[in-house]
């Protein structure tokens, strides 16, 4: 690890602590995992709201596998793209139900068996319910780990392994809680707070900018 990325990383500890926490609201394995497939293209805030409903009325995997397609459909609607999301469930539960016995798996490779789970997804289960460490490259942690230099790929596996690359595994599950908090509150996509960001030292968009303005008052 670079002196650079230890001291990326002490700010991050120092601004948003070593705390494990997860933003979408779960009590179970397999609650996480439904709410993480319907958070793809959706705010974690709005998953929310719609799993506290969502979770009575489907208090178990098998109602989730016998579900009425057009009636979780219509449950889920506001997460947006509800046809494959309330597909995807659907198949996704009887999988659990028919092959690990209702138990959410544990590995990469099982956990992308299943329908509507990727790596972000998988990532999430691995690092939230059985601690492995393990990178989320959800947006913000792509356009973010760009800012900072760690990578310059736009395809979220290839991030992935950047990360893993650079980063230390015991940092691994840490750095994706800090920078969605990072990119929630500073580091937006459109108009980021630089200004008043503790980063800008370290981000070479912050540097383009800035050259491009000295630049300017030469002219």
């Amino acid at each position: 690890m670079t002196k650079r990325t230890k001291e990326i990383l002490a700010l991050l500890d120092e601004k948003y602590s070593r705390e494990y926490k997860c933003y979408l609201n779960h009590e179970t394995a397999w609650q996480l995992l439904i709410a993480t497939i319907l958070s793809a293209q959706c705010t974690d805030a709005r998953v929310n709201i719609v799993t506290k409903d969502l979770f009575q009325k489907y208090d178990s995997i098998e109602k989730f596998a016998n579900a009425e397609l057009s009636k979780l459909e219509q449950d889920i609607k506001t997460t947006g793209f509800y046809h494959n999301k309330a597909k995807n469930i659907i198949l996704c539960c009887r999988k659990l139900l028919d092959e690990y016995q209702g138990e959410v798996p544990r590995t990469i490779e099982e956990l992308t068996s299943l329908a509507g789970v990727g790596r972000k997804t998988a990532n999430v289960i691995r690092g939230n319910i059985y601690h492995e460490p393990s990178i989320v490259v959800d947006t913000h942690v792509k356009r973010i780990s760009k800012r900072l230099g760690f990578t310059k790929e736009e395809d979220p596996e290839k991030i992935e392994y950047e990360l893993m690359k650079v980063l230390p595994k015991e940092h691994w599950i840490l750095y994706n809680i800090q920078i969605i908090t990072f990119g929630r509150n500073i580091c937006y996509a459109r108009s980021p707070k630089c200004e008043e960001c503790f980063m800008q030292k370290y981000c070479t968009e912050y540097k383009g900018i800035n050259r491009k303005q000295q630049g300017k008052n030469e002219e």
